[in-house]
């Protein structure tokens, strides 16, 4: 008697959204099983990557991540172009780090005027990511949202604290909302009800349920990104129905294994292979986890990362 596989019939699907516009607009979503599970259900569309860039040169990044770009990182439309062109990034996602009110605190009228000049810069999808500042990235995305109107960005992180500001702006000038809540699924679904009642239309969202890395609570991140799938599937929950984005790049990349030097730990091994292959691993548990879009900083991690969505679709 030949040996079939138990199955599980998913009665939910998760919403089609597509990010950016024109030829290189990519869509996300579509599954009815969980990741991967090809002999349960159908995965139509591969997960996507987002090279990570800054508005300002890194101060806090390795050495070891920032040498693939060479001098490229101290202008972001260099850095997004470089992305793109030389290492065939499908997606761009900016992270505002000048307009930390800790930090440089730019205005939000320069920081418009970067996104504006990278969005014109690339022809893929822009993720435009801020500081988790409530008060400052209210400003700030709301700028960003105005200051490129014949674009379809993808703003975030919008949590709890400044949805409603951000959201209608983001609906005025239709782009897509990164709705953003820390590792809980309750929180994430009260977000999304939030959001729904404000008017968010569902291919205007994709959700950010917060990530760690290997060795800092990737277990716990696992966990709930799954429980958000299997909702998403089995209990039909529209609430949770929407693609994730999960931003692990500057996780793998702050921690203290990927920073010390191989003279002080030689047992560690290579430095720069080390961190590679945190964040790569990283990248890797979250994909298997139900991630629709990755956003990572190496070249080399997003090589690795992308050879394993190939083999795994």
């Amino acid at each position: 008697m030949a040996f079939e596989i138990p199955k599980i019939n998913y009665n939910g699907r998760i919403k089609e959204i597509t990010l950016g516009e024109g030829p290189k607009a990519v869509t996300v979503g579509g599954e009815t099983s969980m990741p991967f599970y090809l002999f349960e259900g159908e995965m139509p569309r591969k997960p996507k990557i987002a090279m990570e860039i800054q508005d300002t040169p890194p101060e806090d990044w390795p050495e070891d991540v920032l040498k693939p770009f060479g001098d490229a990182v101290n202008n972001p439309v260099s850095w997004a172009k470089k992305c793109v062109d030389t290492y065939g990034a499908e997606l761009i996602c900016l992270q505002l780090e000048s307009t930390d009110p800790n930090g440089l605190d730019r205005s939000a009228e320069e920081s418009a005027k970067i996104v504006r000049e990278v969005a014109d810069a690339v022809d893929v999808p822009l993720i435009v990511w801020g500081t988790a500042n409530h008060e400052k990235d209210t400003e700030v995305l709301r700028k960003a949202s105005e200051a490129c109107p014949d674009k379809k960005l993808i703003l975030g992180p919008v949590e709890e604290g400044d949805y409603k500001k951000i959201a209608a702006q983001a609906m005025a000038y239709k782009h897509t909302i990164i709705a953003s809540s820390p590792i809980d699924i309750n929180l994430a679904k009260q977000l999304n009800i939030l959001l729904g009642n404000l008017g968010v239309p569902a291919e205007g969202l994709i959700m950010d349920p917060t990530v760690s890395s290997i060795g800092y609570g990737i277990e716990y991140s696992y966990s709930v990104i799954e429980r958000i799938r299997l909702a998403a599937l089995t209990q039909q929950d529209e609430r949770l129905q929407y693609p994730l984005i999960c931003n692990i790049g500057r996780e793998a990349w702050k921690t203290k294994e990927a920073k010390i030097p191989e003279a002080e730990s030689p047992e560690m091994g290579n430095t720069e292979k080390r961190a590679i292959m945190i964040e790569a691993m990283s990248a890797a548990i979250l994909l298997i986890a139900g991630a629709d879009i990755l956003v990572i900083r190496h070249p080399e991690s997003m090589r690795l990362a992308g050879e394993l969505i190939d083999e795994l679709s």
